[in-house]
């Protein structure tokens, strides 16, 4: 069974375990312990009492921004990224967040259908955004308008920067 819930700063040690299996670049520990707080929306999503995915977003205003969503490579390919991502859209529509934003490595095509599957789209290109080492390829920036509302009113679009 599925459950998905605030993540908390005891959870943070189990998040941080799936971080460095399922990211290239890894966050440290005291990036995950500096991206929690008042102005944070962050969730966990648990299966049978396990942690199989974490959400870290920003919020202020309206616009939202997700710095880290992970699913634990044991786990993925279930649908939990999609879960975890609907429910955080929900929430922030709930608190009045009309734009969330999001990085994703152009190379990272099914992250990137995903986030197209949820209404998002392509706003700009951030050059140099991920370290050097990396073999991906120029980075995007993606936004929701008015938080993926089209998924249930045809008559708010998504437009381009």
């Amino acid at each position: 069974m599925n459950t998905i819930s605030s993540l908390e700063t005891t959870d943070l040690p189990a998040a941080y375990h799936i971080e460095q299996r399922a990211h290239a670049f890894p966050w440290s520990e005291k990036t995950f312990a500096s991206n929690q707080g008042e102005r944070y929306l962050n969730f966990q999503l648990t299966q049978n009492g396990k942690m199989a995915a974490f959400a870290i977003t920003q919020v202020v205003l309206d616009e939202a921004t997700l710095f880290n969503i992970a699913v634990d490579p044991d786990y993925q390919r279930q649908g939990l990224g999609r879960a975890l991502l609907e429910h955080l859209i929900d929430e922030l529509e709930k608190r009045g967040v009309a734009t969330l934003w999001l990085e994703v490595r152009a190379s990272n095509a099914a992250a990137i259908a995903l986030y197209e599957s949820l209404g998002f789209n392509e706003a700009t290109i951030r050059r140099n955004y991920y370290p050097p080492r990396t073999v991906a390829k120029t980075p995007s920036s993606w936004r929701c308008q008015s938080v993926c509302k089209t998924r249930w009113n045809n008559e708010v679009g998504l437009d381009f920067l």
